[in-house]
């Protein structure tokens, strides 16, 4: 396996909470990103629809290449056209993705705006209510051509979803041929406690809970490897995966929003599954 598996993977989220960077650190940081030797590896600058004008004026001043950027609704699917709207007002950005916020239940029609206002070239994600409707509303996503977003953390450790309950996400998901990307809680490499107790699961034990549901394991395994904390193993099991296998994984989890670019790169290079300078 090469670095193939974690390419485009991270989203630049550094103005969201917990980094909660300025406008005017988190944009430079992400040009030099993608000026780098971790462009492979970094995906578009998170923006929420709140702050697009923000943003726009910061554009404005620096001039540049147009910047690739993923939009956030959390105001739920009537948001979405005026998101839209907004982001393509600016020469200065292109629209990589929106991302919706769905209420339970409300998924089908979140999808259905995504699909009304996107355009061309743009991926639509909806973000899937935790609960015992997050099911019902990945049927609604599924045959969408969009896909969900799953939360995973937050400042709180309810905001955390057990392995159990992730697994049950992410089997959903592959059972129903819904490709899915994830926000928050995924700041390093392999599932640990943070100082505030929180507990937290790593990106690579997700990417190796789904190679485990692609190959017919099911859920309850998938659990496992989402609680496995030993770093040397998981690094050995994902440098094991061949070209296809990392495509196949990363078909499915597409990527993941991060505060920080460089702390998941720092783990992987520790983890010897990434060059150093990267």
């Amino acid at each position: 396996m090469s670095g193939a598996l974690f390419l485009g993977m991270f989203d630049d989220a550094a103005l969201f909470p917990p980094g909660s960077a300025p406008m005017g650190g988190a944009l430079p940081a992400h040009r030099e990103h993608r000026a780098g030797p971790r462009a492979p590896y970094v995906g578009p600058f998170v923006v929420s629809a709140a702050r697009v004008a923000e943003l726009g004026a910061f554009l404005a001043r620096e001039g540049g290449e147009p910047l690739e950027v993923a939009v956030t609704v959390p105001d739920g699917a009537a948001a979405v056209a005026g998101a839209v709207s907004s982001v393509l007002s600016f020469p200065s950005m292109r629209l990589a993705a929106v991302e919706v916020t769905a209420t339970p239940g409300g998924a089908a029609e979140a999808a259905a705006r995504l699909t009304e206002h996107l355009p061309e070239g743009a991926d639509g994600f909806v973000e899937v209510a935790r609960g015992a409707g997050a099911r019902v509303d990945l049927k609604a996503v599924a045959g969408s051509g969009h896909s969900a977003k799953f939360r995973t953390g937050g400042l709180n450790a309810e905001a955390h979803p057990g392995e159990a309950e992730l697994a049950g996400l992410m089997g959903a998901a592959v059972e129903l041929d819904v490709p899915f990307k994830c926000t928050a809680g995924l700041h390093r490499a392999v599932r640990h406690t943070t100082e505030e107790g929180f507990e937290q699961h790593g990106f690579l034990n997700v990417l190796l809970a789904v190679h485990t549901l692609l190959d017919g394991r099911g859920t309850e395994a998938a659990a496992q490897v989402l609680a496995d904390r030993g770093a040397a193993g998981l690094a050995a099991r994902a440098a094991a995966l061949a070209h296809g296998e990392a495509a196949r994984v990363r078909a499915v989890f597409r990527s993941f929003g991060t505060c920080s670019v460089t702390e998941p790169l720092e783990d992987l290079a520790a983890l010897g599954l990434l060059p150093a300078h990267h």
